[in-house]
């Protein structure tokens, strides 16, 4: 006869978080795709566009990211949706995008707990290597943002257990 053995497996802090509005650089901030042209320029596309305006592409995406890495909500703009743990600020410092090549993104990040206590500022920079086209440009946007939500989420639950969060490698 085989013994069962049961193991309890604390249960992570979830916390309910904040994530504020998402800084973009100025001279992508438009509804169509601006690309990198040669080491100084840039071109706009015309007709290629996001679906809303970048800002509130990369935060919903963002938002959506951290939401399942940290297996919680983002209470932005719900009304009792519960206290908030913790506020998550996230400013992109370059998007950028050569297509064929790379969606690049830099990032300056923090994440504070709305109670006082532990908080962390870090900052990130993520290359994502494309294939050709804007359909693989776009995913590639996405999968970094994927890679930078996986990080602050690293330390968000740091934050959020009072433990000593520290920023990834750059």
């Amino acid at each position: 006869m085989a013994l069962a053995v049961i193991v309890a497996v604390p249960t992570p802090v979830v916390p309910v978080a904040v994530l504020l509005p998402v800084g973009v650089p100025a001279e992508v901030d438009r509804p169509q795709l601006v690309v990198r042209r040669g080491a100084q320029g840039v071109r706009v596309l015309d007709g290629e566009r996001w679906a809303a305006p970048l800002a509130d592409e990369a935060r919903a995406a963002l938002s959506a990211d951290l939401a399942r890495e940290l297996d919680a909500r983002d209470a932005s703009g719900l009304p009792r949706a519960g206290k908030p743990r913790l506020r998550i600020k996230v400013d992109l410092r370059r998007f950028e995008s050569v297509p064929g090549g790379y969606a690049l993104i830099e990032a300056s990040w923090a994440v504070r707990s709305v109670q006082g206590g532990a908080g962390v500022v870090c900052s990130s920079a993520i290359r994502q290597e494309v294939g050709p086209g804007y359909d693989a440009l776009v995913k590639g946007h996405q999968q970094a943002l994927r890679r930078l939500a996986a990080q602050i989420a690293a330390a968000a639950r740091a934050v959020a257990a009072q433990g000593a969060p520290t920023c990834p490698p750059r």
